[in-house]
């Protein structure tokens, strides 16, 4: 995208909560340069908005129940030639979501908790086509640029994330589309790297360290 230079920062707010759009509008419409243009409760229809070219920034929560996740969503529309920049907005905190969502081509990645300034700061960041990220965020990844051999990849995020939702190996292969064998090695380093030697383990380190959704 480029950053645009006159008029308002046009919005798409993209929550699958009437109450917390309302709550951003409502922060969002005290600024005089931004213009909440549309909102979206859903995944897939952030994704059709934002191909209209109507919007300079979507603020994209990560969670919508059934369906797409707010991660595919940003996928999506990042691919897309002079697409909006995406300003993540979301409760989570985790590495798994972070990495996600960067990797997705997030331009920022901000907590719902964050204070109106904050939020307006990030907004305009995003537009100019800067990165605008979290305090908590970055350093959670300028941590795992620092210790790179014992952070865990993305892969081993999401095999770890699947073993604390309960399931087998098996099971985990098939959703990743991974041989058992190369599920077992995703363990075994990951269980080097936590310095665990179960599945119980392994969860319950990786979620005290904020590396796993609690």
């Amino acid at each position: 995208m480029t950053p645009r230079t006159t008029g308002p920062i046009r919005l798409l707010l993209a929550d699958d909560h009437p109450v917390v759009r309302a709550g951003l509008r409502a922060v969002l419409d005290t600024e005089q340069d931004f213009e909440v243009v549309a909102e979206a409760a859903t995944a897939e229809r952030a994704v059709d908005l934002a191909a209209t070219g109507a919007f300079d920034v979507v603020l994209m929560d990560l969670q919508f129940g059934a369906g797409m996740h707010g991660a595919e969503a940003t996928a999506a529309i990042t691919a897309a030639a002079d697409a909006p920049r995406v300003l993540i907005l979301t409760t989570y905190e985790s590495d798994a979501d972070i990495l996600a969502a960067v990797e997705a081509g997030a331009g920022g990645y901000l907590l719902k908790d964050a204070p109106p300034e904050e939020l307006a700061a990030a907004v305009r960041t995003a537009a100019a086509g800067r990165s605008a990220l979290a305090p908590a965020v970055a350093h959670r990844l300028m941590d795992r640029m620092r210790t790179p051999a014992q952070a865990l990849t993305k892969r081993e995020l999401e095999v770890l994330q699947l073993v604390g939702e309960g399931l087998s190996n098996q099971q985990i292969s098939k959703r990743l589309f991974l041989s058992q064998a190369t599920v077992k090695s995703h363990l075994v380093h990951i269980y080097a790297k936590l310095g665990v030697d179960s599945r119980t383990s392994a969860v319950a380190a990786a979620t005290a360290r904020r590396l796993l959704r609690r």
